[in-house]
């Protein structure tokens, strides 16, 4: 049987996951990532590359759902080898005071496993590390010219790299944390800038990408190059040009009413426990990294676009340096260069579907949303394994794909949802709306201890087909599984 061919356009954490998954099941995967970066030779035993170059300052926070989505990629043991297990976790007020209190023994018991940190470069690399050589194709800015049409005799989808792509920066001069070039500063859900790049000829624009198939490529130096696959999978990000040529009606993604802020500094000389402040129109976190260093966020209620007249540190330290410690330390000690500003968008509607014709989107191309539940990167794991699950080599690819909207648009628009309810709340100013808000935090967490574990029911106690560990089965096959093909 001919092996089944699959282009990922976008190379973030949902692209590379979904490549990783697609590749698993039989499928030959190319990742197209249009910023541009060294992949370096095969390293011995399992083929490995480098992620695309980024400025990925930042953590991503693992929760129990997607540590087991990447327990059915052989990726768990590495990713919580190299994750922070979050001892406590508070909730506190501007002037220290502490509302709730939370720990991980709380989330096993209520979720099956923990809540863990990783520093995003540390988790594209992971990913890329595992595709086969030559899987990952930087530099290549990508445009879907045909979603193509799938059932028996059915046309390929078509994918054209431009002849030449540079993009390693926005033009704000920042890279986005996954890889993507951020035209925008907007933010996706999950920490990540969005990209919306090269114009494409029919006026859609493509973002980050590598091809995959036989027909078309190799052209002339200079020349565009166009591929045909069975299967395109759009993890373009927020401003996704995958899914503006599938859904050219769509509304684009809206501003949520905040702006978000993160870096992260060298390890402090004292230890600080992960918390989450809140005050009048905005919040602070704190999150501690496996090696010491602090990642650190805020948000604040302020109109999209804006920038510092001088830099962002400079405006943390305006907005958050008079809140209680560690904060004004940890702004104090962040290079300016670092400090990360992008705005934070989440989708304005549901979109018809999660595919069209032979196109899958996944992650911020479909379901952007608020960080405020720490979801984004999670659900674009999520779907990532229930596509590959789904679409096995033999499978019939248009029910696989019905049945993959059919899966993932209610669960995933539900968490949106969620998480733009709580990012409203972040957003309140008023003296005694804040009052209000801090005796109804205080007063549920005495009731209910749990109380920061509870928006996550039944988001992070998700589980996929197949074996997982993240509840402390630890004898399942995990890393050891064959993939189908070999």
């Amino acid at each position: 049987m001919r092996q089944r061919t699959a282009i990922v356009i976008g190379g973030g954490i949902g692209g590379l996951a979904a490549a990783l998954a697609l590749d698993r099941r039989g499928w030959s995967v190319t990742v197209l990532e249009r910023t541009a970066g060294p992949v370096p030779a095969p390293a011995s035993g399992r083929r490995a590359q480098t992620a695309p170059p980024a400025r990925s300052g930042a953590g991503i926070g693992l929760a129990p759902n997607a540590q087991r989505a990447l327990d059915t990629l052989g990726l768990g043991d590495a990713v919580r080898a190299m994750a922070a297990w979050q001892g406590a976790g508070e909730l506190r007020l501007p002037g220290g005071r502490r509302l709730a209190r939370t720990d991980n023994a709380a989330a096993v018991r209520r979720f099956g496993g923990p809540v863990m940190v990783a520093h995003r470069a540390e988790l594209l690399a992971l990913l890329a590390g595992r595709l086969p050589d030559g899987a990952l194709r930087t530099g290549a800015a990508a445009e879907l010219v045909d979603p193509g049409e799938p059932g028996p005799g059915g046309r390929p989808a078509r994918v054209r790299i431009a002849a030449a792509a540079d993009c390693a920066t926005g033009t704000d001069g920042a890279t986005a944390t996954d890889g993507t070039c951020a035209t925008d500063g907007s933010a996706a859900s999950d920490g990540t800038s969005a990209t919306d790049g090269a114009t494409a000829t029919d006026g859609t624009a493509a973002t980050d990408g590598p091809a995959a198939t036989e027909e078309g490529a190799g052209g002339p130096a200079g020349a565009d190059e166009e591929l045909t696959a069975d299967l395109v999978v759009g993890a373009d990000g927020i401003h996704s040009a995958v899914r503006r040529a599938v859904f050219p009606g769509h509304p684009e993604p809206r501003y949520a009413g905040f702006t978000a802020w993160r870096f992260v500094v060298p390890a402090p000389e004292r230890p600080c426990t992960a918390h989450e402040t809140w005050g009048p129109g905005g919040l602070w976190g704190t999150v501690p990294l496996p090696d010491g260093r602090i990642y650190a966020y805020a948000t604040a209620a302020v109109p999209p676009g804006g920038r510092a007249a001088d830099d962002e540190r400079a405006e943390l330290l305006r907005r958050f340096g008079t809140w209680h410690r560690p904060v004004p330390d940890l702004i104090a000690a962040a290079d300016p260069a670092t400090v990360l500003r992008n705005d934070v968008r989440t989708a304005a509607a549901p979109p018809p579907a999660f595919h069209r014709g032979r196109v899958a989107l996944l992650g911020d191309a479909v379901h952007p949303m608020t960080p405020n539940l720490g979801q984004g990167g999670c659900q674009a794991i999520e779907d990532a394994v229930v596509l590959a699950q789904l679409a096995a080599p033999d499978a019939d690819l248009a029910a696989a794909l019905a049945e993959f909207t059919r899966q993932r648009l209610p669960r995933t628009m539900d968490v949106v949802r969620r998480a733009e309810r709580i990012g409203r709340l972040t957003t309140w100013r008023s003296r005694p709306a804040c009052a209000l808000r801090a005796v109804l935090m205080a007063a549920t967490a005495r009731l209910t201890p749990d109380l920061a574990l509870r928006a996550l029911d039944g988001i992070a106690d998700w589980r996929p087909e197949g074996p997982t560990y993240a509840a402390g089965t630890r004898g399942t096959r995990t890393a050891a599984q064959p993939k189908e093909h070999e």
